[in-house]
C-alpha cells in the first residue's frame, strides 16, 4: 500500500483547502456575533479565500515548475497551517480577512500542484486510479463543507473550523516528506510577475467595488473609483500577456470560441449555483433559529446530487459533446435557482428550498466533469494544461465575484421586502449581518416584517443566481463548437506550463475535477 502514499499525501491537502471555501458558510453567523461584524466583512470572509486562490493559481503552478512541486506544495501546507491557526485566534473582522487571505495564497500552492504530483508519481493504470479517487475527494469536500462547519461550530466553537485544519496539515506534511518525490521543468522560464499583479489588483478592486455598492450604492465615488481601478488594471494585464514572451496566462487561447464559452460557463456555474448559499445560511440561523448543524444539513441535497449525478454522468455521457452536457448542466442550474425564488414566500422554511437545490445540484454534477475536458480540448495540446489553470481560475474567480453580486442584491431585496414596515437602513443593516435573532428577541412582532425581508432579499438572489445559469447555457449553445482538430494557440509552448510529455499528461496541468 506504500504506492498509494503520495495519493494520501495530495487528496489530504486537495481536501482540506476545497473543504474551506464552503465550511465558513455555516459559522458566519456566530462570527458575525462575536466579532460585531457588518454585512461587507462576512462578505470579506468568503470571498478574500476564493480571491486568494483565483488570482494565485497560474502564478503559483510556474513557481512550481521552476523551484519544485514537492517544495511549493510543502510551503502551502505550511502557510495554510499558520494562516488557519491566526484565523482561529483572530480578536478582529480585518485580522480575520487577513489571515483567511493568507490562507488563499497557501491553498492556492496546494492546488496549483496537486495534479502535476500525481502525474509524476503514477503511471499506467495507477495513474487513472489516482485520479479518479483525487476527482471524488474534490466532490466529497463540496458536500462535507457545510456539515463538517456546522458540526465544528455547534460543539466546538467557530474557531474549530480553523484549529481542526492544523493536525490535516501535520499529517499531509509527514506523508509528503515520506512519500513525495520531488519534480520540476528544467525549461520552465522566469515568472511573469507583472502579469500575476496586474490580475491580482483587477480582480480585488472589482470584487471590493461589486461589495461597496450594497452599502454605497452604484454611484458614489469610492464604487466609481475601485471599478476604474480594476479595469485598468486589467487593461494592463492584457498589455502585459500580449507583449511577455512566457505570459501566466497565453491570450491566444481565446481565439477559440469553445475555450470562451467554457471560461464563461466556469466563472458563472460557480456564482450561479454557490454563491447564494452564504444568504441562504444567514438567514436560516438568525430568521429561523436553525443552528449550524441543521443549516448544513439544509444545504446538503445540493451537494449529495453534484456527487451522485457527476458519478453516473461521468459513465453514461461519456462521448456527448460538451455542448449538451456543459450547456444542459447550466440550464438545470438556472432552473434550479429559479425554482428556490419561486417556491419562496414570507413565512415559508427550509423545505421551500430542497426541490431547487437537488435541481441546481443535479446541474452542477451534469456541467462540471465536462469543463475541464472541454477546455483543454478546445486548445492545442502545448496549451492544455495552462487552459486548466485558466478554468481552475475562472471558478474561484466566479465564486468571489458571484458572492459580491449577490451580496448586493440581497441587499437590495432586503430593504425593498421591508418598505411599508416602517424599517430603516439600520434594520437592513442589521438582517444582513445576521442579527435578525436579535430583532426577534427583543421584539417578537416584528416576525412577521423580518421574514417579508428576508424572502425578498433571497426571492432576488435566487432570481440573479437563475440568470447567470441562463446566460452561460445561452454562451455554450452560441459558442462551443463540434469537436476537431485543435489550433495552434500561439507561437511556442508555455515551458513548464503546459509541455507535452512522453506519457501523454501535461506536466503543469492543473484542472480540477
Amino acid at each position: 500500500m506504500r504506492k498509494w502514499l503520495p495519493l494520501t499525501a495530495v487528496c489530504l491537502g486537495a481536501f482540506m483547502l476545497l473543504v474551506d471555501v464552503t465550511i465558513v458558510t455555516v459559522a458566519l453567523p456566530d462570527m458575525a456575533a462575536e466579532m460585531h461584524t457588518g454585512f461587507a466583512g462576512l462578505q470579506w470572509v468568503m470571498d478574500v479565500y476564493a480571491l486568494a486562490l483565483a488570482a494565485l493559481l497560474l502564478g503559483a503552478g510556474s513557481l512550481a515548475d521552476r523551484i519544485g512541486r514537492r517544495r511549493v506544495y510543502l510551503g502551502g501546507l505550511g502557510l495554510f497551517a499558520a494562516a488557519s491557526l491566526a484565523c482561529g485566534l483572530a480578536t478582529g473582522p480585518a485580522g480575520l480577512i487577513a489571515f483567511r487571505a493568507a490562507q488563499g495564497i497557501g491553498g492556492a500552492a496546494m492546488f496549483a500542484t496537486t495534479m502535476a504530483l500525481l502525474s509524476a508519481s503514477y503511471r499506467g493504470r495507477d495513474r487513472g486510479v489516482a485520479f479518479g479517487v483525487w476527482g471524488a475527494v474534490n466532490g466529497a469536500a463540496a458536500a462535507a463543507g457545510p456539515v463538517v462547519g456546522g458540526l465544528l461550530t455547534e460543539q466546538f466553537g467557530w474557531r474549530w473550523i480553523f484549529f481542526i485544519n492544523l493536525p490535516v496539515c501535520a499529517l499531509a506534511v509527514y506523508v509528503t516528506l515520506k512519500a513525495v518525490a520531488e519534480s520540476r521543468d528544467p525549461q520552465a522560464g522566469r515568472l511573469d510577475l507583472p502579469g500575476m499583479a496586474t490580475f491580482t489588483t483587477g480582480a480585488a478592486a472589482v470584487t471590493y467595488a461589486v461589495i461597496r455598492v450594497g452599502e454605497n450604492g452604484w454611484s458614489s465615488g469610492t464604487t466609481l473609483g475601485l471599478f476604474g481601478l480594476g479595469v485598468a488594471a486589467f487593461a494592463g494585464f492584457v498589455l502585459v500577456e500580449l507583449r511577455s514572451s512566457r505570459p501566466v496566462l497565453d491570450l491566444a487561447l481565446f481565439r477559440s470560441p469553445t475555450f470562451v464559452a467554457v471560461m464563461a460557463a466556469g466563472l458563472l456555474l460557480s456564482g450561479a449555483a454557490f454563491s447564494s448559499l452564504v444568504y441562504v445560511s444567514l438567514w436560516l440561523q438568525s430568521a429561523e433559529g436553525m443552528g449550524p448543524v441543521g443549516g448544513g444539513l439544509v444545504l446538503l441535497p445540493l451537494s449529495a446530487a453534484g456527487f451522485v449525478v457527476a458519478a453516473v454522468a461521468g459513465r453514461l455521457l461519456h462521448g456527448v459533446p460538451p455542448r449538451l452536457t456543459i450547456g444542459g448542466g447550466m440550464l438545470l442550474i438556472g432552473f434550479g435557482a429559479l425554482l428556490q425564488g419561486r417556491m419562496l414566500d414570507a413565512g415559508d422554511g427550509w423545505a421551500a428550498l430542497v426541490p431547487g437545490l437537488v435541481v441546481t445540484g443535479a446541474g452542477v454534477g451534469t456541467a462540471t466533469p465536462a469543463l475541464a475536458a472541454a477546455a483543454m480540448g478546445a486548445v492545442a495540446p502545448a496549451r492544455a494544461g495552462m487552459a486548466a489553470g485558466a478554468l481552475n481560475t475562472a471558478r474561484q474567480l466566479g465564486m468571489a465575484l458571484g458572492i459580491a453580486v449577490i451580496g448586493a442584491v440581497f441587499h437590495s431585496g432586503l430593504a425593498d421586502g421591508l418598505r411599508g414596515s416602517g424599517q430603516g437602513g439600520g434594520t437592513v443593516r442589521a438582517l444582513a449581518s445576521g442579527r435578525a435573532g436579535e430583532l426577534l428577541a427583543a421584539a417578537p412582532a416584528a416576525r412577521d416584517w423580518v421574514e417579508a425581508a428576508f424572502a425578498s432579499g433571497l426571492r432576488e438572489a435566487f432570481w440573479a443566481s437563475g440568470v447567470m445559469g441562463l446566460a452561460g447555457a445561452a454562451l455554450v449553445a452560441l459558442l462551443v463548437r463540434p469537436a476537431g482538430p485543435a489550433a495552434p494557440a500561439g507561437p511556442a509552448p508555455v515551458p513548464g506550463a503546459a509541455r507535452g510529455r512522453a506519457d501523454g499528461v501535461p506536466s503543469g496541468e492543473r484542472a480540477s475535477a
